[in-house]
């Protein structure tokens, strides 16, 4: 059995665990990443059809922004690793009841949109966005604190009331209220109501009668404040720049690896043991999955209490989702579609009518052919996948697939019959890849009742155990998650006498935004030759999960030129040189590319290795 010894375990390599870990590395702690999946990013990651990238699931991402709640902004910041990314021009557009309603960033300009469509509500609209936002300005911008509620310096809360006390007992009100309390305090049309809703359950997998009246006030703001961002060149660059640090500061992944068990060693977690038997023992561990897996699967019952176990199943989950993935002719796509849109079918309840679409590709073209579009369709699906055999299993996707491109027909008639290429996501895919329980995409729902302190707390009953992801955090989306990082990094820190990452007036910015649209040709422009050329040339590996070029060897082809395409020379050095391969065997290689084998040029596997081994990069 092989064992090794680390700081910090971290089990699970989304944005939460990858964050955490970095952090951690960047403070000079040895950690190690546990990861299921063939890479890193959980929900946030991409795979390809031939010429074209999918982003597998979150790619609507806030928090890259100047001002507001701009948690990833700060964290590469903190790490000092550039990244470039775009912000598009509109946060999204809600196709609601014959309405286009366009989400300018600009919250007046917004109102003013907002009344167009309820204009008997303009005066309580502005009113209403004119509140939020300045509450949101004096509990959430003045002095930025990047951790979850548990683990919030009560300092800072009371430094936060002595400034601004009326906002702060007001948003202290919002707590256990729910958001349509909230509402109710501004709106007499029941109609907007019903607006709201879809809002609410975008920004949180919940209704405004189960989404407390808190975290509503943030969301409805916060995204105006920030802005709506996307990495240039895919969102394989945010997962990937962040196991970039983690790697460059002696830090170690094991992909493709599951967690098995939490081993304990004096009543405490001491480490963890993976399914091929290995022990990966650490003075802390940090747990970045759902609490349903934590309790039900990694915890020997032993060490817990039935009343805990019992507690953690209770946990409502979101509703679980099928994402339809497609490509199709650019043409069949109108001039003014955002890159983000929601198509509202029924405006009184949420179901299966209801998608948001996400086409990135009309901001970074670097995603597919000049004359395609990348489209990702995602929303909730109500069928009895569990329970279904292989043949019924394959006769719900076909179903899916064409009831999506259904409701896709409603905002771009014939799209259809544009389709070079689709496939269908199911929550059953989504557990497999994602180890979301029942393809919860967001975990356990933002309600009243499991909100705030009554979810998994960063810190738990053991003081080597520490948590984080969507099971712990106030809200949805990338930029909480992270925050979760965040927090149960800090923690370590703090416990360890090192100095947590705090918010720095003065801190150099190390996030570029980059005009769009986004072109192939503009990807690694800054970049000296010859990196460029070998990053161009990695970019152009498919990363296959099960890749024909190196089946009879132990060599990681697709793993390699991942790291290489964003600029981890270190990792990609480090993986090469734990199982390399002689220049005839690489050679070989090529030939059985996919690419190949599909009538392109092969990928140059034997010119990127040479110039990892070469020292050229």
């Amino acid at each position: 059995m092989t064992k090794q010894t680390y700081d910090v375990v971290v089990i699970g390599g989304g944005l939460s665990g990858l964050t955490a870990a970095s952090l951690l590395a960047k403070r000079g702690l040895s950690v190690a990443v546990v990861e299921k999946s063939d890479q890193p990013g959980g929900s946030c990651g991409v795979f390809r059809r031939g010429e074209t990238t999918f982003d597998q699931g979150s790619a609507m991402l806030y928090g890259f922004g100047e001002r507001g709640f701009n948690a990833h902004r700060f964290v590469f910041n903190c790490l000092e690793e550039p990244i470039d990314v775009l912000k598009h021009d509109l946060l999204y557009v809600v196709n609601y009841e014959g309405e286009r309603v366009r989400f300018y960033p600009d919250v007046e300009r917004f109102s003013e949109e907002l009344a167009r469509v309820f204009p008997s509500q303009r005066e309580a609209i502005a009113r209403f966005y004119r509140d939020m936002t300045k509450l949101y300005q004096h509990v959430m911008v003045e002095r930025p604190s990047y951790t979850t509620a548990d683990e919030t310096d009560p300092k800072d809360g009371l430094n936060g009331m002595l400034r601004h006390p009326v906002s702060y007992i007001r948003f202290l009100s919002y707590l256990n209220r729910s958001a349509k309390s909230l509402l109710q305090q501004y709106f007499t049309d029941p109609a907007i109501y019903n607006f709201f809703d879809k809002l609410t359950s975008t920004y949180c997998y919940a209704t405004v009668e189960e989404a407390p009246a808190v975290l509503a006030a943030v969301m409805f703001v916060d995204n105006h404040v920030g802005g709506s961002w996307y990495p240039a060149g895919s969102t394989l660059f945010l997962p990937g720049k962040l196991e970039k640090s983690i790697e460059e500061h002696g830090g170690d992944m094991y992909l493709c690896r599951e967690a098995s068990k939490i081993l304990f060693a004096d009543g405490k977690p001491s480490g963890v043991r993976l399914d091929d038997g290995t022990e990966l023992s650490a003075s802390d561990v940090v747990y970045s999955g759902t609490v349903w897996n934590l309790y039900e699967k990694l915890l020997d019952p032993a060490y817990t209490t039935p009343q805990r176990r019992e507690w953690a199943k209770r946990q409502v989950p979101t509703y679980p989702s099928v994402v339809l993935y497609a490509e199709v002719d650019r043409a069949a796509i109108p001039e003014d579609t955002a890159p983000v849109e929601m198509l509202v079918g029924n405006p009184n309840r949420i179901d299966e009518s209801e998608i948001t679409v996400y086409l990135f590709s009309i901001d970074d073209r670097s995603l597919c052919s000049e004359d395609a579009h990348a489209l990702m369709a995602i929303g909730p699906t109500f069928q009895n996948w569990a329970e279904a055999d292989d043949e019924t299993y394959s006769r719900l996707k076909d179903l899916e697939q064409e009831r999506l491109f259904g409701v896709l027909e409603r905002r771009f008639p014939g799209i259809s019959k544009s389709v070079r290429y689709a496939e269908v996501s199911t929550p059953r895919t989504i557990e497999r890849y994602t180890m979301k329980n029942g393809g919860a995409v967001a975990g356990p729902k933002q309600m009243l009742g499991q909100h705030m302190f009554r979810r998994l707390h960063t810190k738990t009953e053991w003081d080597t155990l520490y948590c984080c992801g969507e099971s712990t955090v106030m809200g949805t989306g990338t930029p909480t998650v992270t925050t979760s990082g965040l927090s149960a990094a800090n923690a370590i820190l703090k416990k360890r006498g090192l100095p947590p990452f705090v918010y720095q007036k003065d801190q150099p910015n190390f996030v570029r935004q980059l005009p769009h649209p986004f072109t192939k040709e503009k990807l690694y422009s800054d970049e000296p030759e010859p990196r460029r050329a070998v990053m161009q040339a990695a970019m152009r590996c498919r990363f296959c999960e099960q890749p024909s070029c190196c089946r009879d060897t132990s060599v990681d082809i697709p793993g390699i030129l991942r790291r290489v395409a964003v600029g981890n020379f270190a990792g990609a050095k480090k993986r090469y040189f734990e199982h390399s391969a002689e220049e005839a065997a690489l050679a070989a290689m090529e030939p059985r590319c996919v690419r190949a084998v599909d009538g392109d040029t092969a990928v140059e596997i034997l010119r990127v290795i040479r110039a990892l081994k070469e020292g050229d990069v």
